[in-house]
């Protein structure tokens, strides 16, 4: 159990029947009343972000959040199925629960799996990936301008911006955090 008084960035809790993690906190004492904690909280599973105001002595069990680094085999539609580097075992998760991080992610790739209580609910894409460009328009002798982009198009399917040197067939390396261009690989 964890009292509100006792939270910090990153803590994990189990609030109102769902698993919430604390984005930002803030003890305030005003000069009238009681002390409280204002808090952002974020539900892992859903994604939404909630502000809230607790008392400081609110108790509430802390969450533990598993993860596993597993690899990612294929897809057949509405499934994408991982591997266990270890045990081998696969496993098969839905397309809700991959959506976000399958647009960086190609066959054969280390991917992070979180769970709780023995549940997956996402799947995180490494920090940096490196994809081939399938689609953009041509460079021309001269484009390199390093302030201008272009919309282009990875073999994962998902688009950026890039700068205008780059072509069809070139290798990028992406940061998944922001979705951005950061270098050719």
């Amino acid at each position: 159990m964890i009292t509100a008084g006792d939270f910090k960035k990153g803590i994990t809790i189990e609030w109102d029947g769902g698993v919430w993690n604390i984005v930002d906190f803030q003890h305030v004492k005003p000069g009238k009343g009681a002390a409280f904690v204002r808090t952002k909280i974020k539900n892992v599973m859903t994604g939404a972000v909630v502000e809230r105001t607790f008392n400081p002595t609110d108790k509430m069990p802390r969450a533990i959040i598993e993860t596993k680094e597993m690899q990612y085999l294929y897809n057949d539609g509405d499934l994408f199925y991982f591997m266990d580097p270890e045990s081998y075992e696969q496993m098969p998760l839905s397309k809700d629960a991959v959506e976000d991080a399958m647009q960086f992610v190609k066959e054969n790739t280390n991917v992070t799996i979180r769970y709780f209580k023995g549940q997956p609910f996402s799947v995180e894409a490494p920090n940096f990936v490196e994809l081939e460009v399938t689609k953009t328009e041509p460079g021309f002798k001269g484009d390199t301008a390093s302030n201008t982009f272009k919309p282009a198009t990875v073999e994962t399917g998902y688009e950026l911006q890039v700068p205008l040197f780059i072509n069809i067939g070139d290798v990028i390396k992406i940061d998944t955090r922001n979705g951005e261009y950061l270098s050719r690989a």
